[in-house]
């Protein structure tokens, strides 16, 4: 009776390890199985040219990358960005950067899991830098489905994101514009955003993200000003209307494709740690939360600036998990670390 009962049980308990084996594989064929980054030095993973002219940003120099992996990965932060961490989320390796593969100067580059297209100091327009703004980025992405390096059925199991910090609306003020004629100009940045999200989804990619603008008032760039103590209202007021615009856009463009825009609202997740609101941080704590890492010792100087004879121009603090943001506008590991956890719900609609 025992032996039969033992026989019986084999093929039932088989029987129910193949259904929850069968549904594990079911609900992991609907994550993305490869991304495709697009935008600026927030997602950046080692794009931006290694040759850079003194005092630029560069982010090819120590001491980026102290954190992980120990050294300078092109990466513009101690450590890992959101991408990285979004990768992980969904189950994937952070896909690798497109100017080495393009370059052939690292190996057989692994496209199992996407390409990142990012370049740091670009924007939708062209602004300080001659890195491919996020037209020629996307151009180059079009060039790799053409010759089949991506196929119809990669794209279609595959998921954009797009981040944007806000390099054209630095460059345009820069160029002696005044702030209060940023929100027309605004409409230009969003128009070709949203037009840019659009495209990428017509070369056959069924899922498109992209980032709200960061409360930039509160970055160390701006809030220097007040000894890292305060945020600039102004400037965060101005990119509420941004996130509006975008807002309006994506909405637009979900009736026309099926709703597979969405949007990652930075803003919302950066002052949710600002502000220290919430349970999502966990056991992350940031001493400083407006003080950077690593800072110039003067105007003219940043994160990793040395003199001519090799001493250093910046100063850095002893442990960069304890602050939010690493340099002048960047989070540190630990600070995307903790935006990630923030935005973690929303990423489950992935």
């Amino acid at each position: 009776m025992e032996l039969a009962q033992s026989t019986l049980f084999l093929p039932l308990f088989l029987c129910v390890l193949f259904l929850i084996t069968q549904e594990k594989v079911l609900v992991s064929a609907k994550h993305p199985t490869k991304l495709f980054v697009f935008g600026d030095s927030f997602a950046d993973t080692g794009n931006t040219n290694k040759s850079l002219p003194p005092g630029a940003p560069n982010s090819w120099i120590y001491p980026y990358g102290i954190t992980f992996p120990g050294k300078p990965t092109g990466r513009f932060s101690d450590g890992l960005l959101l991408i990285d961490f979004i990768a992980e989320f969904i189950g994937v390796k952070s896909p690798p950067p497109y100017r080495p593969y393009i370059l052939r100067k690292e190996g057989v580059v692994d496209l199992k899991f996407g390409m990142n297209f990012a370049y740091g100091g670009t924007g939708v327009f062209d602004t300080f830098t001659t890195d491919p703004n996020m037209t020629v980025q996307i151009n180059d992405f079009q060039k790799l489905i053409k010759e089949s390096v991506f196929t119809a059925k990669d794209l279609n199991s595959s998921a954009a994101f797009f981040f944007l910090s806000g390099n054209d609306y630095a460059f345009y003020l820069s160029n002696n514009k005044s702030l209060s004629s940023i929100p027309t100009f605004m409409t230009n940045v969003v128009n070709q955003l949203t037009f840019n999200l659009k495209r990428v989804y017509d070369l056959g990619v069924k899922k498109v993200v992209v980032t709200s603008l960061t409360p930039m008032g509160c970055l160390p760039g701006n809030t220097v000003r007040s000894l890292f103590q305060t945020c600039i209202e102004e400037v965060n007021h101005l990119v509420g209307h941004h996130n509006l615009l975008l807002q309006q856009g994506v909405a637009k463009l979900n009736t026309e494709t099926k709703k597979s825009l969405m949007i990652l609202d930075l803003y919302a997740s950066f002052q949710s740690v600002l502000q220290n609101k919430g349970d999502h941080q966990g056991s992350i704590e940031f001493k400083n939360l407006l003080k950077p890492c690593c800072v110039g010792t003067s105007n003219t100087t940043r994160c990793g600036s040395v003199d001519a004879k090799g001493a250093k121009m910046y100063t850095l603090c002893e442990d960069p998990k304890s602050a939010f943001f690493w340099d002048d506008i960047h989070p540190s590991q630990q600070g995307w670390r903790a935006v990630y956890s923030a935005l973690e719900d929303s990423l489950k609609q992935l």
